[in-house]
């Protein structure tokens, strides 16, 4: 009898080590050889030293690995109980931003906690995720075909993009529009209520360019004319664009990329950290980071694919996506494909908010994984809520 109580009370233990069996080790794997990848690059941006860049960076990607194990253990119940006060917390913090925001680069998009300096909008993008997902996993496939029950999650997408949009930050605001969107396909919105979404974009772009920020238009004007001004709009494109090529197939050695360790290369350990790579380790370094995030994005659709909840399946489609676009944009950005927007590199670039929360969507694709099997809640397709 004895025996068994001590069973008992051991048995959560139990389950926690069965769970962290079942998390996928490769996957983890792959994120830490990213992370080492920006760790070397962060420590030759700050000039062969692990300050000011590479040494804080290593710290928040291990407590980033702790939460993301964390996280990968709660139960999707938990959550999706999650979901509401997450995406609450994440409106009110950029609303804070608006008011008392710390300005940075003409951009108000930081605010100070703790004395320690937070991107809300980095928090949002992950809450958006889980909120959308919470919501559409109690809607059945048939009930997709209501415009009216369309109308809840689109507000949910536009007020974070809004808010997003007044700091300014157009790229995270595209960003965010972009991971919703791709969550309410994935849900099962169908084609014709896509069409009527698509048709007015081309002249709400219109309207959109009309309102941005004197910058703003430079950097469009900039992408499109970037040798007009070479010294001033143009300076980080040209210079970025000179980085690439003088790496070469093979690169020109590490910690001796000129452009990088002369300092003519702007925003080398955030925005630009790609580039450093390209033009210390060569064509070969860059393709083979790019083929190390692909397998990221990839192995999250496969997690989303192997999911039997539709929890579990848009969880892992809006992290994924939202992965897939932060490296698509930074590097379109950095190679001259689209104006610079201020994204940085997942898992490479430096900066405390958007490591913490790229690990926290980590630990929820985790989640997914691990709980792949659940059924909790299913609507089955053709289902009357």
């Amino acid at each position: 009898m004895k025996f068994q109580k001590r069973l008992l009370r051991a048995e959560p233990n139990f389950q926690i080590l069965t769970k962290l069996w079942q998390v996928n080790w490769l996957y983890v794997i792959l994120i830490c050889a990213l992370a080492v990848v920006g760790y070397v690059a962060l420590y030759s941006a700050g000039g062969g030293t692990s300050r000011p860049f590479a040494g804080p960076q290593s710290i928040r990607f291990c407590f980033g690995v702790v939460m993301m194990l964390g996280i990968a253990l709660m139960s999707p119940a938990i959550l999706v109980r999650m979901a509401w006060p997450l995406y609450i917390f994440s409106l009110i913090l950029l609303v804070a931003v608006l008011r008392m925001g710390h300005v940075g680069k003409g951009a108000e998009r930081w605010l100070m906690l703790g004395g320690m300096q937070v991107q809300p909008s980095e928090l949002a993008k992950i809450a958006l995720v889980l909120m959308l997902a919470a919501w559409f996993h109690k809607i059945s496939y048939r009930s997709m075909g209501n415009p009216l029950l369309l109308v809840p999650p689109a507000l949910m997408v536009l007020a974070p993009v809004a808010l997003v949009l007044k700091e300014p930050n157009l790229g995270t605001a595209v960003i965010i529009g972009t991971v919703g969107a791709s969550m309410f396909f994935g849900a099962g919105m169908r084609l014709w209520q896509i069409a009527l979404l698509i048709l007015p974009v081309p002249m709400l772009a219109k309207v959109a360019y009309s309102h941005l920020h004197d910058y703003q238009k430079a950097r469009v004007t900039t992408f499109l004319h970037p040798e007009s001004d070479p010294l001033g709009a143009g300076y980080n494109i040209i210079q970025s664009k000179i980085a690439l090529g003088s790496g070469g197939m093979w690169g020109q050695g590490y910690l001796h990329g000129t452009q990088g360790q002369l300092n003519f290369l702007p925003e080398k350990q955030t925005d630009f950290i790609f580039t450093m790579i390209a033009e210390e380790w060569g064509y070969v370094g860059g393709i083979t980071v790019i083929g190390m995030l692909l397998l990221l994005v990839f192995g999250g659709m496969l997690i989303a694919m192997r999911s039997r909840n539709q929890f579990g399946r848009l969880l892992g489609l809006g992290i994924s996506m939202n992965f897939f676009l932060y490296c698509a944009v930074n590097l379109s950005m950095v190679m001259g494909a689209i104006p610079v927007g201020g994204v940085p590199l997942p898992l490479i670039s430096y900066g405390g908010s958007a490591m913490l929360m790229v690990m926290f969507g980590f630990g929820l694709l985790m989640s997914a994984w691990v709980h792949r099997n659940a059924t909790f809640g299913e609507t089955t397709p053709g289902e009357e809520d």
